[in-house]
């Protein structure tokens, strides 16, 4: 899945609430065959600190995917070793 830059989705919480969010990248583990998104909410998107969230997604037939939890401590290791690797790359640029 190729995510332009700056692209934004909406994801509801527990409440049904909507919240938009900046997508920082999507990234694939072929071992798992597993598909993998980061993001930061949108208001927070500029600011020096910012929370990230992770999930496992899906793609659907209709160009749609649906979010999963990640759950393992496998899954959220792969994702900040992902993390770490892209602030590294970025502090370099």
């Amino acid at each position: 899945m190729a995510l332009e830059e700056k692209e934004r989705i909406i994801i509801p919480d527990e409440n049904g609430d909507e919240h938009l969010f900046e997508v920082l990248f999507t990234f694939d583990v072929d071992e798992t065959e597993q598909s993998y998104i980061a993001v930061v909410p949108a208001e927070q998107a500029e600011e020096e600190e910012v929370e990230v969230y992770a999930f496992r997604f899906e793609e659907q037939e209709d160009e749609d995917f649906t979010l999963f939890p990640i759950e393992s401590d496998e899954e959220w290791e792969l994702v900040e070793e992902m993390l770490n690797t892209l602030a590294d790359e970025e502090d370099e640029a």
